[in-house]
């Protein structure tokens, strides 16, 4: 019976079941370019049937990196750095890299401490991952002498390697989209005047509208990324222009807010008033779940794959590197 002996199979077995040499058979499970396509499929097809399993330390003193890369987070708790997390994870696990995660906060004491403890393990390369663009955060890849790729952030230095939402994008498709759906007398309800993203995403929308020439029905309102600044920001777009058709919201929880103040005015959603939100919050809570309004997703999960791409085959340039925001369609009853 194959893959059920009592002692763990090795290479030696692996290559003497499969008729080649032991470096033969090396070569062939390692992916190296020397050996005819062939001749390695047979010797991974044997690998597979006898249950061989590759020793981890072994390989990695072979390829000169331990296969284990660092992971800093803000706040793993967080809802948006769960999911990027999630991608991180599941894109180095597909890899065989091992992951050492580390929760806190990038500017505190115990930032310092998990850097120490970093630099002290035999890593191969570091994802640190933020809560989002709203501000810059310091950067620390100074602090580390193997690759580092910031997710989910901006940091004060510009050449370090990025990945991370599209704010401007994410303004430009949400917009876009209520044009596309007849939509001309739209407002926009955002976060504070003073956060990054929020004013990177007006500025997207703004450029969208002007392509096509439409001005905003009401200037931009900026407050809270709540949903009771929703509900009070519609009622005062309502009252200063009962003809609008379509709302941008910056965030989901905006949107949710402006809803029931849409409902509490008497207007159908989408067939009077469309509404369109950011963050794919429905889904990020609930992993069965019917979409109730119109979002614009930002692309968490392949933030988070990219950014451990990255440290696999070190494929980025220095400078900030975006993921594609994508609407996602709704169902209102």
């Amino acid at each position: 019976m194959t893959g059920m002996t009592d002692r763990p199979v090795t290479l030696n077995d692996v290559a003497e079941a499969a008729g080649v040499s032991l470096s033969t058979a090396s070569k062939a499970l390692s992916g190296t370019d020397r050996i005819s396509p062939k001749t390695r499929q047979l010797v991974k097809n044997t690998a597979v049937q006898l249950g061989f399993r590759p020793n981890a330390l072994a390989r990695s003193f072979a390829r000169g990196r331990s296969q284990t890369i660092g992971v800093l987070t803000q706040r793993a708790s967080n809802v948006w750095s769960r999911v990027v997390l999630a991608g991180t994870a599941l894109e180095l696990g597909a890899a065989d890299q091992a992951m050492l995660l580390y929760d806190a906060r990038l500017n505190g004491a115990d930032m310092a401490e998990s850097v120490l403890d970093l630099r002290a393990r035999r890593i191969d390369g570091v994802v640190v991952i933020g809560v989002g663009t709203s501000e810059r955060a310091p950067s620390i890849s100074g602090l580390f002498d193997v690759p580092v790729v910031h997710a989910f952030m901006r940091t004060e230095n510009e050449n370090d390697v990025t990945v991370t939402s599209d704010d401007v994008a994410i303004g430009r498709v949400a917009v876009t989209h209520l044009i596309k759906s007849g939509r001309r007398r739209i407002a926009h309800i955002t976060g504070s005047a003073h956060d990054e993203a929020a004013n990177t995403r007006a500025m997207g929308a703004s450029e969208a509208m002007a392509e096509v020439g439409l001005e905003w029905a009401t200037p931009v309102r900026f407050d809270r990324w709540s949903e009771s600044w929703g509900e009070r920001g519609t009622t005062a777009v309502l009252a200063e222009v009962p003809d609008v058709d379509a709302i941008f919201c910056g965030s989901d929880a905006i949107a949710r807010g402006a809803e029931r103040a849409l409902r509490a005015a008497g207007r159908r959603i989408p067939d009077d008033v469309a509404l369109i939100g950011v963050d794919n919050w429905e889904q990020l809570m609930h992993e069965q779940f019917s979409r109730h309004l119109t979002t614009v997703e930002v692309g968490l999960e392949q933030i988070g794959r990219r950014a451990a791409r990255h440290l696999i085959h070190r494929d980025l340039e220095p400078g900030t590197h975006f993921v594609a925001p994508e609407v996602k369609l709704g169902v209102t009853t």
